[in-house]
């Protein structure tokens, strides 16, 4: 018997942004049929201008906010729901997605330019280069984490117009806590890579910095591939970190829609795009 579709899509923000990076998905995504519902992170939840008010040293809660209350907080909000929801996140909320997956509280799953879980250690220069900052090391841990325009360039916006990356800044930056984004090398971020799971799949962009393709693509292969578990990984061209607002976003929007409708609609289910063997080997 075949699962009906569910209607329900809670969205996963990442980290250095607000919620409001979700508002055309949820437009899309509600236009097609679906309820959408895209929380904030606790203690972001005013406007991207006033969290700037608040740095680096106005929000407390921020600054000792850990990855484990992220996870828990959206983990939270699934089960509050009646039943088991598409869960979308991006980056570091990317990463929450696949814990939750690992939890079996997601129908299915979709990790967009993810930060990988524990044990896939990222060897890729632009990683640190476009993320290094953001660990905060030698750094108070009292105060929080905002990304500059220069870094934001490099690490979401590149191959963008000028005024566009500009704009994005100030519509959706916002300051972040240390301890989460070092939450992501601990014990926080771990995932049974052999477990069965719902259905996931990890979307990576071809021209990220900060979330290398490659990157994604270890995580994909780090999972055992099993029989009952439907696993999938693409890789979009032309794509950087800022996917979920960089033009052509829409495209990125259908391919999700597609894959998750897919995952319902036959008892046979066929990859969308699987690395070739000399990618894997």
């Amino acid at each position: 018997m075949i699962q009906p579709n569910p209607k329900t899509i809670v969205f996963v923000t990442g980290a250095f942004v607000g919620n409001n990076c979700w508002d055309e998905w949820k437009i899309y995504f509600e236009k097609r049929g679906y309820k959408t519902i895209a929380e904030p992170w606790p203690y972001k939840n005013e406007s991207v201008a006033e969290l700037r008010k608040k740095h680096p040293l106005g929000n407390e809660g921020l600054t000792k906010l850990r990855l484990i209350e992220v996870v828990d907080h959206y983990a939270n909000i699934v089960k509050s729901l009646p039943e088991k929801p598409i869960v979308i996140g991006h980056s570091i909320g990317g990463l929450v997605t696949q814990i939750i997956v690992n939890r079996d509280l997601a129908a299915v799953g979709v990790a967009i330019h993810p930060v990988p879980p524990q044990g896939i250690i990222p060897t890729e220069l632009s990683f640190y280069k476009a993320g290094g900052k953001a660990l905060g090391l030698f750094t108070s841990l009292k105060k929080t984490y905002l990304m500059s325009f220069k870094d934001w360039q490099y690490a979401f916006v590149n191959g963008m117009p000028l005024e566009q990356q500009k704009a994005s800044y100030e519509q959706f930056t916002i300051p972040e806590s240390k301890r989460v984004t070092r939450g992501g090398l601990t014990s926080q971020a771990k995932v049974d890579f052999k477990k069965a799971h719902a259905p996931l799949l990890i979307l990576s962009g071809s021209t990220d910095n900060i979330i290398p393709a490659h990157l994604n693509l270890r995580n994909f292969r780090k999972y055992a591939k099993r029989e009952d578990s439907v696993l999938e990984y693409v890789e979009r061209p032309d794509r950087n970190h800022f996917v979920l607002g960089q033009p052509g976003w829409e495209g990125d929007a259908e391919l999700v829609l597609q894959w998750v409708e897919k995952q319902f609609g036959s008892t046979i289910i066929k990859p969308v795009n699987q690395p070739s063997q000399a990618d894997l080997q």
